[in-house]
């Protein structure tokens, strides 16, 4: 529209003997014509199209100058302007229900993938429960490993559909002014007697003053959790890990480095894609969940791996000077 009214308004301060310069204007209305239907299709073009002739016309009737050629130009520059403002904007439209269409096929297809993914990882402990409660039923094998083993199934599937309501819903931060040192160490002991049962060295290294920040230590421990868990699948006996923390100016840098097997570039460059995953067990949530709670903290989170070299995951999260200073008052 304003654009529009600036053509116009050129038309309207140009003397009308200037037939060349009153051409060139007439051009420049093709270009709100085209945004006008690459925005709103056909009705955009030719809303533009009809304001094109209500603020030309009192010029075209008011400037008309009784020469033919001008004249015939005139009309002819405003019915092609229709006719390109009818054929764009079908062409506008057409490309919107084909992108429309498309979009709608990738979301069902999408959609069709999150459903195989989940029904893939239920199968399994469904397998495992009514296969015991069949042989419970039929009186054979020991009847406490039989409700162990469905105890354990059952919480595996509980675990699926927990990751899959905690991705499908927006997170909501309970933050309080903690101590991020003292939740780094909380996963560090959590951690530390799985990395001793396969033979791995879980080391720490954290500032040697409390560091004190505005988050919701549940979802940070739980995403600290998952990335440790990940080095130390990853990892073999007599490998080291180490969980680091350290300031620089304005941010706090969370580092957890391993000497596990790595990550190829197919499988790092899909890391935080939902559902993928080329872990036998698992919904490929872990990670997309883990972006999810460090971006809701403000912070970045960069993974930088390689086969057989091993992963290093870096947090960078914001950090207050001033907060230290008020709670060390």
């Amino acid at each position: 529209m304003a654009v529009t009214l600036c053509i116009t308004f050129l038309h309207y301060t140009t003397i009308p003997t200037l037939y060349p310069l009153h051409s060139f204007y007439s051009g420049l209305y093709y270009i709100p014509l085209f945004f006008g239907a690459m925005m709103w299709g056909l009705r955009g073009s030719l809303f533009v199209y009809l304001m094109v002739l209500i603020f030309d016309s009192p010029f075209i009737i008011f400037g008309w100058s009784g020469r033919f050629i001008p004249e015939v130009v005139r009309l002819y520059n405003l019915i092609l302007q229709g006719v390109f403002a009818v054929f764009v904007g079908l062409v506008s439209q057409r490309e919107r229900r084909i992108r429309d269409r498309a979009e709608k096929l990738r979301y069902l297809a999408g959609l069709g993938q999150v459903a195989t993914t989940i029904a893939h990882d239920l199968r399994n402990p469904l397998i495992t429960i009514l296969g015991f409660s069949k042989r419970m039923r039929e009186g054979k094998g020991d009847a406490d490993e039989a409700l162990q083993e469905i105890s354990s199934a059952a919480r595996s599937m509980q675990k699926i559909v927990d990751n899959v309501l905690d991705f499908s819903k927006p997170l909501r931060l309970d933050s309080k002014t903690e101590d991020i040192c003292r939740v780094i160490s909380r996963v560090y002991g959590l951690c530390k007697v799985r990395a001793v049962e396969k033979g791995i060295k879980l080391l720490m290294e954290l500032p040697p003053a409390p560091v004190y920040m505005s988050i919701d230590a549940l979802l940070m421990e739980r995403a600290l959790m998952n990335l440790v868990n990940n080095s130390i699948e990853a990892s073999k006996a007599g490998q080291t890990i180490v969980i680091s923390a350290a300031l620089h100016k304005s941010r706090l840098m969370v580092r957890i480095e391993d000497e596990g097997e790595g990550m190829d570039k197919e499988t790092l460059a899909n890391v935080f894609v939902p559902f993928y995953t080329k872990k036998k067990s698992g919904t490929g949530l872990g990670m997309p969940i883990v972006k999810k709670i460090i971006e809701e903290h403000k912070g970045e989170i960069e993974i930088d791996s390689e086969p057989g070299k091993g992963t290093e995951v870096k947090i960078v999260l914001p950090y207050e000077p001033g907060l230290q200073r008020e709670i060390r008052k």
